[in-house]
């Protein structure tokens, strides 16, 4: 079924321009685009964009593009309907309806992607392996992440998807306005200037035996720094090249005596079994309660930013931020 898909698409996608449709979208094409994969070549302006994995959608959107096609959130969607909600309200925005969401909880729908026909595949921040890319290559063209898996900060892939949209001027200015957005929010609270945070991935309140975080590849971290935090020497020691999570005993928790801030998830019952823990309770960050615990919810969600998520978070993550600095006074 999916040979006899793919097949379909790629005789749809062969299908000759008329002569006003070609030449008015071949100005400045074809466009190459580098990433882990190889180069991508992209011979004329695509009309119908597809993306898969995690918010490379909210690149065109942002744009004024509405998809044909994108994963549906697992993860953080309050309401079930698939869409987290700055998605939501940019779709609202554009006056759009939603489109075909794919279900991705057992990897990257194949034929789901190659049904909306599409022009190209946006997956600049995802984990691809090079059999999907392969894959989604005989659909259409597709721009695949720069260096490593889940590794793409939010500034590379809007420019990574831009540029596969060819729209690499609007994609810079996109990038410029979200910095400005983050510049305002960050001269409001100067207490986070030089102050240390480690993003710890999760905790296991009856087995605190291993600390696992989010690397320095991690978007997460990555946007401590666009915050004004700084990176603790002890999690750049402990991060691997191209690993976004990694783990360590809790026996070496002296390790972490230069992290100022926590920030994970989970609620008041974790916050109590840290502090009682003999190991955990060493940490600074756990000594003076500097902890920030994100839930499964939105909010939780957009910790990891993305381009019309920093805007909808930015003023409450930064406060909850803010308020933990406050407590390594």
């Amino acid at each position: 079924m999916l040979r006899f898909v793919l097949l379909s698409a790629l005789a749809i996608a062969s299908c000759p321009l008329s002569a006003t449709g070609a030449s008015a979208q071949q100005s400045g094409y074809p466009i190459t685009v580098k990433h882990a994969f190889g180069t991508t070549t992209i011979a004329s302006k695509p009309e119908r964009v597809a993306t898969v994995a995690w918010a490379n959608h909210e690149v065109p959107l942002a744009l004024g593009i509405v998809p044909v096609g994108f994963a549906a959130a697992n993860f953080g969607d309050d309401n079930g309907d698939g869409l987290l909600p700055w998605v939501e309200k940019r779709l609202e925005e554009l006056e759009a309806e939603t489109p075909v969401l794919f279900d991705e909880g057992d990897g990257i729908d194949f034929e789901s992607v190659a049904a909306t026909n599409p022009d190209v595949i946006l997956a600049a921040y995802s984990g691809l392996s090079k059999a999907d890319y392969e894959t989604l290559s005989q659909i259409a063209p597709v721009i695949a992440y720069p260096e490593a898996p889940w590794a793409t900060d939010w500034r590379e892939m809007i420019r990574f998807n831009s540029a596969g949209l060819g729209m690499k001027e609007e994609g810079q200015a996109l990038i410029e306005r979200i910095e400005a957005d983050i510049a305002k929010a960050r001269s409001e609270h100067p207490e986070l200037e030089g102050k240390s945070a480690m993003f710890v991935t999760h905790l296991d309140m009856t087995n605190l035996s291993v600390i696992n975080f989010y690397t320095t590849n991690d978007t997460r971290v990555k946007f401590f720094q666009d915050l004004g935090l700084s990176m603790p020497s002890s999690v750049a020691e402990a991060s691997r090249p191209g690993q976004f999570s990694g783990g360590i005993s809790a026996e070496k928790i002296d390790a972490f005596d230069d992290v100022d801030i926590i920030v994970t998830y989970g609620g008041e019952d974790l916050k109590k079994a840290l502090a009682a823990d003999p190991l955990m309770s060493r940490m600074p960050a756990v000594a003076h309660d500097a902890i920030v615990m994100l839930g499964r919810n939105p909010l939780g969600t957009a910790a990891n930013p993305t381009p019309l998520s920093i805007g909808w978070v930015l003023d409450d993550y930064v406060e909850l931020l803010a308020e933990a600095a406050a407590k390594t006074e």
